[in-house]
């Protein structure tokens, strides 16, 4: 954490009153600004938020729709074919001045692809990418293994770094340094507190900075989260993840809330190599013991649904799975029976976020209802994480997660948690075998299928089989609840995953 601890600067952030200057922007993320800043190989929802303002992929999409649009380079004529051709936007300039050339994309596409890195972002570019190729100064090529319908969607995930500031040093990436080409930079971090972005004089994209200082603090407990953004003046202009129980409130106040549907879900993740949860029927059978409707009412307030298959309802790839998990204690007893288990006792870990931590009491509930010995164990979330990187020989855990962060469509959605390399399915809850092996060949079938119909139909399959191994499946689709200070900002899209997107948002000045 070197290379974090040096952008601190001392004292809080620049201004923690909205109200203070029409230049400063202060917004509040429900998420840590702790975990890791490598754009390559991080899910954190603050930095992944804090990327569309710092960095640019090649091609960009709309925050909602995911549309492809021009980005460092030009959406590209022609994708239909073995290779795919970028050429830089005249101009760019990394925030030091720097030109951005066609070596630094190569450069980042390099670490995205080397299987040695294996990071986050090379499960959705190695089934379809071969290599990328500097034509000249400007331009890249993109060299195919087998054409691909969502080749478009799939850069939009990928962010540009400069080659001459992190060359053998993702490290510092990792620790918090940034360097980008976006419309803002960072010039400070202070860990779980805030981070402060100022206007970036050499940005001549589509979305110039609007402020010249942005502050986003950090806030993971929910009432100071709220507290910010209540009030005849509140501290903070736009908020998110706003608990459900606040949002009459925050009308009442004169705030514009939105509640959007999507990916955003609570899991459960088990240790497919400890004893019992080797064998699907008791993974199943936890399942079946949680009541998704008191979840909703519950923990959620009513904005959510229960999960009934890996994709949330609202996708256009949506489709129900054969196994939908709907409350059934009897089923869960018999398979727990089927299955020749009695006395479980389950240390539930989860993370520390207000939604994970509403949901958990609702399981224990549960599984205690059917003689499963429930205790609970939440953690903060780079503490959880931490542990299961060190390969820590845990239960269960519940998190909440959403890769709709990356993109809409179905194969990366399911590829973020399920493939060879993934963090998630390979290494924590160590899913490997021919039972592995199996699904991920059903997802090769779905991903290169020939046409749409077929790509359906194939994938139909996919999600019935993630549903009946359970090895990480979600429970609950959440609502996110996004709230703002309407005479301040307009044109905001609310997101169906964390975070918030003020580039493409428009500035109202009070008067």
């Amino acid at each position: 954490m070197a290379a974090l601890a040096a952008l601190v600067a001392c004292g809080g952030p620049a201004s923690s009153d909205s109200s203070a200057s029409k230049d400063t922007l202060t917004a509040v993320i429900g998420y840590g600004n702790n975990q890791s800043w490598d754009p390559t190989q991080t899910a954190s929802a603050f930095s992944m938020a804090a990327f569309t303002n710092v960095y640019e992929p090649l091609v960009t999409g709309d925050p909602i729709t995911r549309e492809p649009e021009a980005g460092l380079a030009a959406v590209p004529d022609d994708i239909d074919g073995d290779t795919i051709t970028f050429e830089l936007r005249e101009g760019a300039k990394w925030s030091d001045g720097q030109p951005v050339t066609a070596e630094d994309v190569k450069f980042t596409y390099d670490r995205i692809l080397d299987p040695d890195e294996n990071v986050q972002l090379r499960a959705f570019f190695s089934g379809w990418l071969e290599d990328v190729v500097v034509t000249d100064d400007r331009s890249v090529e993109f060299r195919l293994k087998q054409p691909f319908r969502y080749a478009l969607n799939r850069v939009e995930t990928a962010m540009i770094l400069p080659k001459h500031v992190f060359d053998g040093k993702w490290e510092d990436a990792a620790g918090g340094k940034t360097l980008g080409s976006g419309p803002y930079k960072v010039t400070e971090q202070a860990p779980l507190d805030h981070t402060t972005f100022v206007k970036n004089d050499q940005y001549n994209g589509d979305h110039p900075a609007q402020y010249d200082t942005l502050v986003w603090r950090s806030i993971v407990d929910a009432a100071p989260r709220v507290a910010a953004i209540s009030g005849a003046r509140p501290q903070a202009q736009i908020v998110d993840n706003i608990p459900p129980a606040n949002l009459e409130q925050l009308r009442e106040d004169g705030r514009q809330v939105e509640a959007v549907q999507g990916q955003n879900n609570v899991f459960l993740m088990f240790n497919t190599t400890k004893k019992p949860f080797d064998d699907k029927r008791v993974r199943q059978a936890l399942h079946y013991a949680i009541d998704k409707d008191k979840v909703v009412q519950v923990a959620l307030k009513g904005q959510g649904v229960g999960a009934d298959s890996y994709l949330n309802p609202e996708l256009e790839a949506y489709q129900k799975a054969s196994t939908d998990f709907a409350y059934d204690p009897d089923k869960a007893e018999q398979l727990l029976k089927e299955a020749g288990v009695s006395d479980l006792s389950i240390t539930l870990g989860s993370t520390n976020t207000s939604l994970v931590a509403d949901t958990i009491n609702v399981i224990k509930e549960g599984w205690d209802a059917i003689g499963v010995k429930t205790t609970l164990n939440a953690q903060d979330t780079k503490a959880l994480f931490s542990k299961l990187d060190g390969g820590e020989d845990y239960q269960v855990v519940a998190a909440s997660g959403n890769p709709q962060q990356f993109g809409n469509d179905p194969d990366l959605i399911e590829r973020f948690y399920y493939s060879k390399s993934s963090l998630w399915s390979a290494t924590y809850a160590r899913f490997t075998g021919p039972d592995a092996d199996a699904l991920y060949e059903q997802m090769d079938k779905a991903a290169y299928a020939a046409d749409e119909a077929a790509a359906k139909t194939e994938n139909k399959k996919v999600l019935d089989t993630i549903a009946d191994e359970a090895v990480l499946y979600p429970v609950v689709f959440t609502k996110l609840v996004t709230a703002w200070n309407g005479s301040r900002l307009e044109d905001i899209q609310p997101q169906g995953y964390p975070g918030i997107n003020i580039v493409r948002a428009q500035r109202i000045d009070e008067q």
